[in-house]
């Protein structure tokens, strides 16, 4: 039984990770902004009564007051963490040349900066497992260019050289680091937009990748993984 942290966790990748590890008896607690989103997922979660067990904490992991909170719960309450997930994100369309400027500061602090903060702070108590995996959710957008990609792309090319640095540091404490890289998965950021569910790769295909990373022998790690819809990107 592992004790996992998934942070974006009320809905999507996060979601269908927690109920993954859920499903093979692991302790989970996932972490988002929204109290009633979280509410309701843990509801969900437990209405399939899966083997494990699931929690949740409200936080802004961009804020560093509120990932201090967050780490005394984890430390102090949930009993410590074997597997972090670091899922949390937010997508906002825009061309480089032309989108607002304040646009730059969310996405690096939504989608890279709360990953630093949080992966930072819980080093000594990932140090104490000895299966301790730390999973960054990037994005193909990080190694392919597309439109309107803007700074949202940049700040996910940031988490995969996050990734990178980080696993050099921590594979001889037994840490690993593993970067999945999504291409279009079907979940809330997909709202309103006119393309067919099928084109989309479900959440759950991500969720499983992510699993089966933690699951290998600890003589293996797996790096990176890029993982696309069948018919390609969009």
């Amino acid at each position: 039984m592992r004790k996992v942290v998934v942070t974006g966790g009320s809905s999507g990748i996060g979601l269908a990770t927690a109920k993954r590890f859920c499903k093979e008896g692991d302790q989970v607690l996932i972490v988002a902004r929204t109290k009633q989103n979280l509410e309701e997922s843990i509801a969900e979660v437990e209405a399939l009564n899966l083997p494990g067990s699931i929690q949740y904490f409200s936080a802004d992991c961009a804020d560093s007051q509120d990932i201090d909170s967050l780490v005394d719960f984890i430390t102090n309450t949930f009993g410590g963490c074997d597997v972090l997930v670091n899922n949390a994100g937010i997508f906002v369309p825009g061309a480089l040349h032309s989108e607002d400027e304040d646009n730059f500061e969310l996405m690096v602090n939504v989608n890279l900066k709360s990953a630093y903060l949080l992966t930072k702070r819980l080093y000594p108590l990932l140090l104490k497992s000895n299966k301790a995996d730390i999973v960054n959710v990037s994005s193909i957008a990080a190694i392919t260019a597309y439109p309107n990609g803007g700074s949202y792309a940049i700040a996910k090319a940031g988490l995969l050289a996050f990734s990178n640095n980080l696993r050099e540091e921590l594979k001889e404490q037994n840490v690993r680091v593993t970067a999945i890289l999504p291409g279009a998965t079907y979940t809330n950021s997909w709202a309103g937009v006119e393309v067919e569910e099928n084109r989309l790769m479900p959440a759950d295909d991500i969720s499983d990748c992510i699993f089966m990373a933690c699951n290998l022998s600890r003589r293996s790690v797996v790096e990176q993984m890029i993982v696309r819809p069948q018919l390609g990107d969009l």
